[in-house]
């Protein structure tokens, strides 16, 4: 009872007592004071706990000479401590703080088995947009030298002939396709068998 009284005040809640019970109940009809701190004087009687500051205003508006001393009115009187109310956690913190467990989580799980997951490989052929660039640019080179290549070198044979100089340049710019293909090839089976063997020695070791 006293707590649920206490709670509803702020600041410093005291135990009433039978001395501030008594003074309480001259003071609701003490006619020296207003109505309104008689009427707060006549509630606070009935209360099992009162805040201190109503019940200090009404013994300095009270006559000096029928009021007890402050001291002798407050002896045996108890504090009322209450517990603050708990802090509620907004939902954005709330969504920030599960947000944060679970990367915490992740990290904590990712660092256990670190020793036992294969390792992600970026050294893939044509991983990014700049290695596809790349590679075209190098394809299109390799041609245009190829076409040139054979074309020239017909030329020199044929006499000129524009026909003859022309299927050169063609036959050039399929030989440079073929040799680009070719080392496409055995550049992605390299990769590809030390993908396998980082793989196998990564199995043998677990």
């Amino acid at each position: 009872m006293g707590e649920e009284e206490a709670s509803k005040h702020n600041g410093l809640i005291i135990g009433n007592t039978d001395t501030i019970r008594s003074f309480l109940r001259s003071a609701s009809t003490d006619p020296h004071l207003s109505a309104d701190l008689q009427l707060t004087a006549s509630t606070l009687a009935s209360q099992t706990t009162l805040p201190y500051k109503p019940l200090r205003a009404l013994w300095v508006a009270s006559p000096s000479q029928t009021r007890p001393k402050l001291s002798g009115l407050l002896y045996g009187s108890q504090f009322i401590f209450t517990s603050p109310k708990p802090r509620e956690k907004s939902e954005e913190l709330k969504l920030r703080l599960r947000k944060l467990a679970d990367m915490a989580e992740r990290n904590a799980y990712e660092e256990l088995v670190k020793d036992i997951t294969p390792k992600k490989t970026t050294d893939e052929p044509f991983a990014s947009y700049k290695d596809q660039l790349g590679f075209g640019l190098h394809v299109v080179v390799t041609m245009f030298s190829g076409y040139l290549v054979g074309y020239a070198a017909f030329r020199a044979l044929f006499s000129h002939n524009p026909v003859m100089n022309a299927a050169g340049g063609i036959l050039g710019l399929v030989c440079a396709m073929l040799v680009e293909t070719l080392l496409f090839i055995i550049r992605t089976s390299s990769h590809d068998l030390r993908s396998s063997s980082s793989t196998s020695r990564m199995k043998k070791n677990q």
